[in-house]
Formats: structure tokens, sequence, C-alpha cells
């Protein structure tokens, strides 16, 4: 009777011994199970003030389908579409003053009615605002020395401010309808000129060693009377003529995208045209505030000034043809 006890117990501590050796591996088998919380990111990892940048969702799952997805970065809607591979893909941007952090959210309603929430934070190092007396001065590093109409650089009146603000409105309203506007492009965007840049986007500009700004956009070297062309399919939007900028037309190119091409010496496009990609819209001109004939280019996404550069960049899945 005791062997038989003995036998007993043995097998019994022998069971309950596999149990515990099984128990880590059956747990980690039953978590492998769970449903993967959907991932945000953004790349570039760490984008620079006024960059354009591309945010994906992964690990989505299966079985419970997402029906729609809403999101809003910076204060802008973002527009995902469906890539390869079950990810989701759409463009945002990043301020051109960026301080402290980037906030991108995004809800993604599914099938059963369940939503999922994802967050993705760019945090950068706040950086306080250039002393008025520095700025005044133009002490921005590496900043171009330049001579321009003195009334561009002597103190405005209420008269003039009032104006150039209700001008930078105009510009932002365009924006905020490019994002209600679907994609009209489906070809990689082209530069407006193929003439040398003479200023990139986010270099230092003094003007009559007064006044101190950043440049939001591209320079393109131009004689009066030579061509621009649109950077991609699109409906012009405004054609104007602005106190800095002179003779103005913006593209409406949709998904929130904007270019705007400035101090034109004549405007060849009408508001509510749709233009082709390559089509010239204008000519170069010298109105505005300028040293000289040349093309501005500038671009938004929404209300956000952005690096036309980064459109030059843009691939799949936001261009869909003439892709190699």
């Amino acid at each position: 009777m005791r062997f038989l006890h003995a036998r007993l117990a043995r097998h019994t501590l022998g069971a309950l011994g596999a149990l515990i050796v099984a128990s880590p591996h059956v747990a980690r088998a039953q978590l492998r199970q769970l449903p993967q919380q959907p991932r945000l990111a953004v790349e570039p990892r760490q984008p620079s003030g006024g960059s354009l940048v591309r945010l994906t969702i992964d690990r989505l799952g299966r079985g419970d389908s997402v029906v729609s997805v809403t999101g809003q970065m910076a204060g802008e809607p973002l527009h995902f579409r469906g890539v390869p591979g079950g990810r989701l893909q759409a463009l945002g941007a990043i301020p051109v003053g960026v301080s402290d952090s980037v906030v991108a959210r995004v809800e993604l309603q599914r099938q059963s009615g369940a939503v999922d929430t994802v967050r993705a934070v760019l945090r950068y190092p706040h950086q306080p605002p250039p002393a008025p007396a520095a700025k005044a001065r133009g002490r921005a590093k590496n900043a171009r020395r330049l001579s321009v109409d003195k009334r561009f650089t002597q103190r405005t009146d209420s008269a003039a401010d009032a104006r150039v603000e209700h001008e930078n409105e105009l510009a932002r309203q365009v924006g905020h309808r490019a994002q209600d506007t679907p994609q009209l492009w489906t070809l990689p965007f082209l530069r407006p000129r193929a003439s040398r840049v003479t200023s990139r986007f986010g270099s230092g500009r003094l003007f009559n060693g007064r006044v101190s700004s950043n440049h939001l956009g591209i320079d393109y070297r131009g004689a009066v009377g030579e061509p621009i062309y649109a950077a991609n399919r699109g409906v012009v939007a405004l054609v104007a003529e602005f106190f800095l900028a002179g003779n103005v037309v913006y593209i409406d190119h949709g998904d929130g995208l904007v270019t705007a091409y400035f101090h034109m010496s004549r405007p060849e496009v009408a508001v509510g045209d749709t233009v082709e990609r390559g089509q010239e819209i204008g000519l170069v001109g010298s109105t505005g505030r300028v040293t000289g004939p040349h093309l501005h280019w500038s671009a938004r996404f929404g209300a956000l000034t952005i690096d036309p550069a980064d459109l030059l960049a843009l691939g799949s899945p936001f261009v869909t043809a003439g892709v190699h």
C-alpha cells in the first residue's frame, strides 16, 4: 500500500510539475492570440518645421474591418487611404514655428461599432522668440542681405497692416478649402521653372539692413516675361495682387495641397480654371517686395506653409502614375 501511495504521489507531483513548466508557454500562446493595437508612425521620425510628412497606420488586425478613419494633426485634417500590406497612409505637415510638440490623433471606426484611437507625439525643444532688437537688426545666422524698395521696409501704417493680414487670410482660406477638394493629380509634382534656384526654403533674409525674415518658399531665377508652369494638375483658387507677393496665382491640387506663384508680371489663368501639370500659368515679373525679377514658389498643406521641395519628392501612394 505504501508503494502504491508513493507511486500516486510521484504521479501527482510529476503532473503538477508538467503544468508548472507548461504554463508560461500556454500564457505566451494566449497573448499571441490577443488582437494587436493599431500603431501610428510618422516619417521622417524627427521632421523640421515646414516639413510635409507621411503618416502610416499598421497592425489593423483581421476580422473586424475598419469602415472609416478620421484624424487630425497640427489643426489640419488627415486623409488616409489604403495601401498594400493592409496599411493606411496620409499626408500631414509640421508648422513652420513648431515648438514643444506636435500631436497626431486618429480614430478608426470598426464594422462592429468599436473605435480604436491611436496617437503619435513629436517633441521639439522649446524655442523662445528672438529678442525684438535682434530681429530688427536682422542677426539671423547666414542671412542674405537684400535691397528692396524702401516702402517695404519702412514702418507700415494701419491700412497697410490690415491689407497684409487680409491677404494672408485669403491664402489661409484657399488652404482650408483644399482640405475638402478630392485629390486632382496622379503624376509627380514638377518644378515650376527649369532655371537655377537662388534661395531655398527656410533661409534667412535681411532687407535693407533692417527687416529680417525667414524665406518660406523657393526662388527660381528668371527674366521678366519668361514662362511659369503649374507644378501639377489642379484648380485655380486665387488670382490677386498682394502687397508683398505682387501678382499671385494659387492652385488647389486637392487633399489639402496648394501651390502658389508670386511676383508675376502677368497671370495667364483665372479663378476656376482647371490647369494641367506643366501648363503655362503666368510670366516671371518683379511685382511686390523683390530685389529683381524671379519666381517665388510657395506651398501649403491646409493653412500650414510647407517646403515646396517636399512635393517634388512625393511618391506612391500619393502619386499613382508616372512613377518608375
